[in-house]
């Protein structure tokens, strides 16, 4: 069964990369394609906008339009613009991969309520490694106690606007779960100047910037006398796009309900 995909974001970077992928294989396909009203590309054939040559397919510039011609959407947009494509999810009962990042908590409380009407996966990171790196953090962190500090560093290029990103913030969760801590009341997300000793029990984060760096992760159990690092490189943005499309494929026909890339890759049950 071919998927009919719907590609929002479709002129940028990794939406341009997910059109040239999907346009390679025979089990999914791209129907519909969005931008920002702003955008050059509205009007423009979303394939020669990919420079994959033409689709059939006309860039639109609304969620409503997006949907009505796929059965889910991939999404790796906007904060903004996934907001309005969850509540058509939700409107539709069509399912929406959301990849992007940045998303805040009333963002993601759209998200959440849309998903009690519409089947949707939604990941700060899509990657098989990453995801496996968060099930490896989680049993590290249950595994040891206080006595390890938990450390979460990332690097990303110089264009990337929010930090820390949200697979860092995945993974100071993942830590959290394990050690059966709320994250919010053991985060430290930046230091400067005095501050003092480490909180016992802390989880850091810290973010780097610069170059053209995909996306570089590490967490570190540091106690006195040893270390466990632990981390994931990233060198092509298409581990997210493969990852997506498998996610697209996997949601199509769900019942509705909030997933992630652990029941995508089967890895709730560990």
């Amino acid at each position: 069964m071919t998927v009919h995909a719907g590609i929002s974001g479709s002129s940028g970077r990794m939406g341009r990369m997910l059109v040239q992928m999907i346009s390679e294989r025979d089990d999914i396909a791209v129907r519909s394609a969005s931008e920002h009203p702003s955008s050059d590309a509205i009007g423009r054939d979303a394939g020669e906008v990919a420079g994959t040559g033409t689709l059939g397919v006309t860039v639109v510039d609304s969620a409503e339009a997006l949907f009505s011609s796929c059965d889910v959407v991939i999404d790796f947009s906007s904060p903004a613009a996934t907001v309005a494509n969850a509540r058509v999810a939700a409107a539709t009962g069509k399912g929406l991969v959301a990849g992007t990042t940045g998303l805040d908590a009333s963002a993601r409380a759209v998200i959440a309520e849309a998903s009690r009407t519409a089947p949707i996966v939604s990941a700060g990171n899509m990657s098989l490694g990453v995801n496996l790196l968060l099930g490896i953090t989680r049993k590290v962190a249950a595994a040891l106690d206080e006595e390890f500090d938990i450390e979460v560093v990332e690097t990303h290029h110089r264009h990337k606007v929010d930090a820390p990103s949200g697979t860092a913030l995945m993974l100071a969760e993942a830590a959290a779960k394990g050690r059966g801590v709320i994250l919010d009341e053991v985060a430290d997300r930046g230091r400067d100047g005095i501050t003092g000793a480490r909180r016992r029990g802390a989880i850091g984060m810290a973010a780097m910037r610069g170059g053209d760096v995909v996306g570089e992760h590490q967490v570190m159990f540091l106690a006195p006398g040893e270390r466990i690092e632990i981390g994931h490189r990233a060198s092509d943005r298409v581990i997210f796009v493969r990852g997506a499309i498998t996610a697209a494929r996997w949601l199509h026909k769900r019942p509705a309900g909030l997933y992630g890339m652990e029941d995508v890759l089967g890895l709730t049950g560990d």
